[in-house]
């Protein structure tokens, strides 16, 4: 695992007769900020979810921090974070008590969960609404809750799947102060978003569309590569283009 976290080799899934992820490889490093672009539909969602053990490839092989998806899905789960694109924690409970019950889920000791229940509430300025019921907080305070709940017992591989999503602009930047720091400390960031001012920040993007991966390269390349200023730029002409054919 010294060089590569996430390794993916012609990794597909149907559903019926429909092909929501065709035959697609790759890999993500250690440390590395991996961006996962494309429209909604694109078979974004149903790679990570087979990344993160909950769904069986149709065929192909991929393996995350060493283990199988075919095989090793829970040893999976125990290794990896993961923040899904809608709120899935309990709104009947308070700020605290989510990050106390995940915490059980992840067989965390009572030291350790409470070190890093602090560092959590904390970090994520989420310290006022500790013992505040979750379903009454606004839904960018519920985004910061997802995040900490994800990351509480400092997982290796972390899956963001449009984690900004509805959250504000200072928010959106203290996620991703967040994701750079941990990044910087050697976790794995594999995520996706539809703000392409995000993009930029990514070690490395890789763009989908109908299934397939269009291109993996840094944001400056795939900028110099296609001749525009913004990611956003690429983005319209690679999907852009593919959709009218």
């Amino acid at each position: 695992m010294e060089n590569t976290s996430v390794i993916v080799q012609d990794l597909t899934r149907t559903f019926g007769s429909f092909t929501a992820v065709d035959h697609i490889s790759f890999e993500v490093k250690p440390g590395e900020i991996f961006g996962f672009l494309g429209a909604n539909g694109a078979g974004k969602t149903t790679t990570i979810r087979m990344l993160c053990g909950l769904l069986l490839p149709t065929s192909g092989e991929a393996s995350v921090y060493g283990f199988s998806i075919n095989t090793d899905s829970e040893k999976i789960k125990q290794n990896i974070g993961y923040m899904s694109q809608k709120f899935s924690l309990y709104n009947d409970l308070t700020v605290e008590e989510n990050i106390s019950f995940y915490g059980g889920i992840y067989g965390l000791n009572k030291k350790n969960l409470t070190q890093r229940k602090d560092w959590i509430l904390e970090k994520l300025n989420l310290v006022d609404q500790r013992k505040t019921i979750t379903g009454e907080i606004p839904l960018g305070w519920k985004q910061r809750l997802a995040l900490g709940c994800s990351i509480l017992h400092n997982p290796p591989v972390l899956f963001l799947d449009e984690p900004t999503s509805g959250v504000d602009p200072i928010s959106r930047r203290e996620f991703w102060g967040l994701i750079n720091e941990l990044a910087g400390q050697g976790t794995t960031i594999f995520v996706t978003t539809h703000y392409m001012d995000e993009a930029e920040y990514c070690n490395r993007l890789s763009i989908m569309h109908q299934g397939k991966i269009v291109t993996i390269e840094t944001p400056r390349q795939l900028k110099k590569e296609f001749n525009k200023s913004t990611i956003e730029d690429v983005f319209i002409s690679l999907v852009g283009n593919r959709t009218m054919e």
